[in-house]
Formats: C-alpha cells, structure tokens, sequence
C-alpha cells in the first residue's frame, strides 16, 4: 500500500486519502475499509471509500477514500441512500 494523498480538509472536517495499492484481484470495500482504519488508527464506520479504480490486466489498484473525524461528521457531508418506490420496510 503507497499513500500517494493525503489531505486534511478542515471546512469538512476529514481527511481525503488516495492510495495505490497491490492486489490480485479486485478489492473489496470491507478489505479496504480495514486496512486503512488500521493505518490511520480510526474506526471503519468512519471511512467512507468513494472509488477503486484498476485497469485490465494489472494488479494495481487507486483507491480514493475519505475518513472523518466522527460519525456526526460523517452524517452531516455523506449522502443517504434514497429508499426505491414501493418498497416495503
């Protein structure tokens, strides 16, 4: 895993992290999620990944990935899911 961005936004009050990492094949959301609670020391409902990008034939991933301060912070900027019309709760 090679960190290629980190930026910590104050107005928003999180930091945007985009890293390149190796992997066979695709990642998953919850693998990534871990790893990048483990290196930045946060909980992993606090990180938010936004897109994993590979191309065809490469083991090379950038994955872009938000991680906030706290959960109020996180409910305040992230969008919820819509819920679909006619669906029963």
């Amino acid at each position: 895993m090679e960190l290629t961005k980190n930026f910590k936004n104050e107005l928003l009050k999180r930091k945007e992290v985009k890293i390149l990492l190796e992997h066979i094949g695709s990642p998953k959301n919850e693998d990534v999620k871990k790893m990048i609670a483990q290196e930045f020391k946060s909980d992993e409902n606090l990180v938010v990944v936004n897109t994993i990008k590979g191309k065809f034939g490469r083991k090379t991933f950038l994955i872009d990935v938000f991680v906030y301060n706290s959960m109020d912070d996180l409910n305040k900027t992230e969008q919820k899911p819509k819920k679909k019309a006619g669906a029963v709760a």
